[in-house]
């Protein structure tokens, strides 16, 4: 009787060590999700042009000074680096990991930066004067052109009134839709003959964002779903709906694409099955 009282909490204790053992790799080490997009309407000079999306950092830290990320960057050797929002998190007394990243950053490579739910909640102006002021270009509901060579891509940004993350199990907000009138009014309408790439913070809208045309869109905002349930999908999306069809990886709907994130930090609960994410992805062009 013993014997089995013994083997039975030897096993009971590998099994914890081994759940703490997976929580502290899903919750402190990064892994690269690299994506091809092809598209037609790519010029011939963006053949092989590669973004790197970092989102949901939550103030997280990989290392000193974020050195275990920064070395993953600079491995990937990218064009340019987006940023699509929750860099830091709303209940922050200091942003100096998010600023330091930042400072490393731009000394390299080009960073574009959009706002998350987070950031409209601190709704503080330091945040954007210490971008602004260290070479990142904030892309606040407007447009600007990447260009190389004779060819150019549209990169846009899109944020929206926070009524718009809205919670499932609130019978006032569960019918709020972000459609395409509003859309259009906020960004005008793209020109459907050149590649434009939307940078938004929330996926829940992908048919609006396909609608309007975006060929490519990047988001992030779910964080995996916190837990990933195999064969079956993220656990948990922030408006509180279970196994949300967006919570990470490639989607499409005819021609547009949408790439969601799965986040590098987190603003509560912990990650299971979810590694913190890096996107990388690279632009082909279609012969």
């Amino acid at each position: 009787m013993k014997f089995y009282r013994k083997k039975k909490t030897i096993v009971f204790l590998v099994f914890v060590i081994l759940i703490l053992g997976r929580l502290y790799y899903d919750n402190n080490t990064v892994g690269i999700t690299r994506y091809e997009i092809s598209s037609l309407k790519l010029p011939e000079e963006f053949h092989g042009y590669k973004i790197l999306q970092l989102s949901d950092l939550h103030s997280k830290e990989f290392g000193k000074d974020n050195q275990r990320l920064l070395q993953l960057i600079d491995k990937e050797k990218p064009d340019i680096i987006v940023m699509t929002g929750d860099m830091v998190s709303s209940t922050d007394d200091s942003y100096d990991v998010f600023y330091t990243l930042v400072e490393k950053l731009t000394a390299k490579y080009p960073v574009y930066y959009i706002v998350g739910n987070h950031e409209q909640i601190l709704h503080d102006y330091r945040i954007n004067e210490f971008l602004e002021n260290n070479g990142v270009t904030i892309l606040d509901n407007e447009m600007l052109t990447l260009e190389k060579g004779q060819g150019k891509v549209n990169l846009y940004g899109l944020w929206f009134n926070l009524k718009y993350y809205k919670d499932n199990s609130n019978p006032y907000t569960k019918d709020i839709y972000y459609d395409l009138t509003t859309m259009a009014e906020t960004l005008g309408s793209p020109d459907s003959e050149e590649y434009n790439i939307l940078l938004t913070h929330n996926p829940l809208y992908f048919p609006t964002y396909a609608q309007w045309g975006a060929d490519l869109t990047l988001t992030g905002h779910v964080h995996g779903g916190l837990i990933i349930i195999p064969f079956k999908g993220g656990l948990l999306s922030p408006e509180r709906d279970f196994f949300p069809e967006y919570y990470g990886g490639i989607y499409s709907l005819e021609e547009s694409k949408m790439i969601v994130n799965r986040g590098l930090g987190n603003s509560f609960a912990f990650r299971f099955l979810n590694r913190p994410e890096i996107s990388v992805v690279t632009l082909i062009k279609n012969q």
